[in-house]
């Protein structure tokens, strides 16, 4: 049996298309789970600036009441009446002890329906009140 020299002639090649496909497929992965790890609690308002702003971080349950630009009531992303707020986060709370009620409201709200809010709020025992701000 002989071996033919004409195949040896070639130069071995390594094909790295492929492989760069591959790591092409996880960087997108990667890239697409990173998108889902933020944390939206409320609905995007236009949120007043401050410089001392701090980030609560407890264990307790959140409850996020987003006031929008037209003045329109969300307990936690759904639609409530303001009649009908205190008596939703009291359900929201449920058996829990405490609970971080965050007010979410737009720079250009009314000051006046903010404090019935938070009225509403300090009513709820247990109820811890938050307003939420972005930092300068």
């Amino acid at each position: 049996m002989t071996i033919r020299d004409d195949d040896l002639d070639t130069a071995p090649q390594i094909n790295i298309v492929p492989m760069i496909d591959v790591i092409f497929a996880i960087l997108t992965f990667f890239i697409m789970a990173t998108l889902f790890l933020t944390r939206s609690e409320g609905l995007p308002v236009n949120l007043p600036n401050a410089e001392t702003a701090t980030q609560q971080n407890t264990k307790q349950k959140r409850v996020t009441v987003t006031i929008d630009p037209q003045g329109q009531l969300f307990l936690d992303r759904q639609p409530i009446a303001a009649k009908d707020l205190k008596s939703a986060i009291q359900t929201a709370k449920g058996k829990q002890d405490k609970v971080l009620v965050i007010i979410n409201a737009d720079r250009q709200v009314d000051h006046g329906q903010v404090i019935e809010v938070m009225d509403q709020v300090r009513t709820i025992e247990g109820a811890q009140l938050g307003i939420a701000t972005k930092r300068k």
